[in-house]
């Protein structure tokens, strides 16, 4: 089975892929989203879970939110590390959003009109601030003052989701992560080609 496995800080990145893998994804590989409570817990098991994991034409990408570590090189570099503890470095993508989850909205601001049914915010996406939003300190609080309140973490992240632009690219964090899923993708579709041949 080929199988692309999701290692996520949290069920509001799971609400997400959920609406945007369908789009996107070829329906021969199965996508598998195992959201943990939190970048600690993520840390915490993902050796573990790695190692263990049965299916070896697996390929897995680990997300998670920068938030306020200073530099996410290094927080990228730590979960690689725990990809090669693992031996599944081979098979891992990591992905970091710059600076949480919320930037992905934020770069996409018609898609959260159209996911949260509100008025007006298409037209704020030319302003400064939402060209490039990975730039911003705290997205999530952005959000939560643009649609005046109505962002609920999970449920908002399975609206806007559904609504996302893949070609998007104000977000370089969000553009990476299609990116590595496109590739993971082709890896996969590639390794089932050789198979058969």
């Amino acid at each position: 089975m080929k199988e692309l496995v999701f290692l996520l800080e949290e069920e509001s990145a799971k609400a997400m892929l959920e609406g945007l893998l369908p789009r996107i994804l070829n329906p021969q590989i199965r996508p598998r989203l195992i959201p943990f409570e939190g970048k600690q817990d993520l840390e915490k098991q993902l050796t573990k879970r790695l190692r263990r994991y049965v299916n070896p034409h697996a390929r897995f990408i680990i997300l998670r939110d920068q938030d306020s570590a200073p530099d996410c090189k290094a927080v990228k570099a730590k979960l690689v590390e725990h990809c090669l503890y693992a031996g599944q470095a081979a098979k891992s993508l990591v992905r970091i959003a710059c600076k949480e989850l919320e930037t992905f909205y934020l770069a996409d601001l018609n898609a959260v009109e159209q996911g949260l049914t509100l008025k007006k915010l298409t037209n704020l996406q030319a302003s400064e601030r939402f060209r490039n939003p990975d730039r911003l300190g705290n997205p999530s609080k952005e959000l939560d003052a643009l649609t005046k309140g109505e962002y609920q973490k999970v449920s908002s992240s399975r609206a806007i989701a559904k609504h996302l632009d893949p070609a998007n690219t104000r977000s370089a964090s969000f553009k990476n992560l299609i990116a590595g899923i496109r590739r993971m993708e082709g890896e996969l579709l590639a390794t089932q080609d050789a198979n058969q041949a």
